[in-house]
Order: structure tokens, then C-alpha cells, then sequence
């Protein structure tokens, strides 16, 4: 019976690669989000890539669509905070050097600030907050990991009511 335990050791150590690559990958999309580098959040993407963020009241499209979009939408939110957690990931083909495709269901938390209106300042308390999961579509390119397709699928949101603003002191 022939040795294949370098082999196995080979197969374990790329697929622990690719999925620190695929960590940081989505890392990295939760940052230039929140950051509001938008080339970052194109550089993210494969070419042909494509994002879905209508559950949550947005557009489905290309990566610069999507990030003209986002731009303009986010003004609305200058402290957002996304934390994507729960990260399962699924291989697809895993064989080549470029062309293999990974699937990951991750959820996520998002605690954003409206824009103050108060004259004393902003507050850094978060007056809108949502959460869901997002499934990730990924191919392994030239350039390492990229994204082919994100979906948001918004589960829930709370927004801060005025009420609740002027007793929390944050009107």
C-alpha cells in the first residue's frame, strides 16, 4: 500500500490556505464597506462580479454599479460597523491554480448612525441596526480569491424611533 500521508499533509495545509485567503477575503469586504473604499470593494471582485443587496432595500448588479450605489446610499451612515461572523465554507472544485470556486454562508450584524442633526454634536450611539446572513460566491483567480457574487438576505432591523432618541439623549 503506497504512503499518500505527504499527500493528505498537502491537500490539509492548501485547504487551511484557502480558507485564511477566504477569511481574510471577507474581511477585508466587511472593512471597505464600512471604510467606504469603494475601489478596495471593487479590487473584492472577480471580473463579471455581482452583488444582490435587495432584501434590504437596495439594487442587484456589477461591482461598480454596486459601489456607486453604496457610496451615495451610505452618506446616510457616516459610523456603520459590519461584523460578519458564523463563517461556513464549502469547496468546490479544488484542483487547479485558478478557476476553483468556494460558497460561504456567513451572518452578520450591523449597527449604523444616521447622520446627526443635533447642533451639540453627533452621537456615536447606533440609531439603526440590522442583521442577516449573506452568501458569498467565490473563484480562485490570478489574483487570489475574488469575489463572484454577494446576496444580502436581511433577516431583521431596528431603527431608533425619535422617542427613543430624546430619552436616550441622542435627539
Amino acid at each position: 500500500m503506497p504512503n499518500t500521508e505527504p499527500m493528505t499533509q498537502r491537500v490539509e495545509l492548501a485547504a487551511v490556505t484557502d480558507r485564511l485567503a477566504i477569511d481574510a477575503l471577507i474581511t477585508e469586504y466587511a472593512v471597505t464597506v464600512d471604510d467606504g473604499d469603494w475601489n478596495g470593494y471593487r479590487q473584492l471582485f472577480a471580473p463579471g462580479g455581482r452583488a444582490d443587496y435587495r432584501s434590504a432595500g437596495g439594487i442587484e448588479g456589477g461591482a461598480d454599479e454596486i459601489a456607486a450605489w453604496l457610496t451615495e446610499t451610505l452618506r446616510l451612515f457616516p459610523m456603520r460597523q459590519h461584523l460578519i461572523v458564523n463563517r461556513k465554507v464549502e469547496f468546490g472544485t479544488r484542483e487547479q491554480d485558478v478557476g476553483d470556486t468556494a460558497r460561504v454562508q456567513a451572518d452578520y450584524f450591523n449597527p449604523m448612525r444616521f447622520t446627526a442633526t443635533d447642533p451639540a454634536g453627533p452621537s456615536t450611539a447606533p440609531d439603526f441596526v440590522c442583521g442577516g446572513r449573506y452568501a458569498f460566491s467565490l473563484l480562485r483567480t490570478h489574483n487570489g480569491w475574488r469575489l463572484r457574487h454577494v446576496a444580502v438576505a436581511e433577516k431583521w432591523r431596528q431603527v431608533a424611533d425619535e422617542r427613543q432618541r430624546e430619552t436616550s439623549g441622542d435627539a
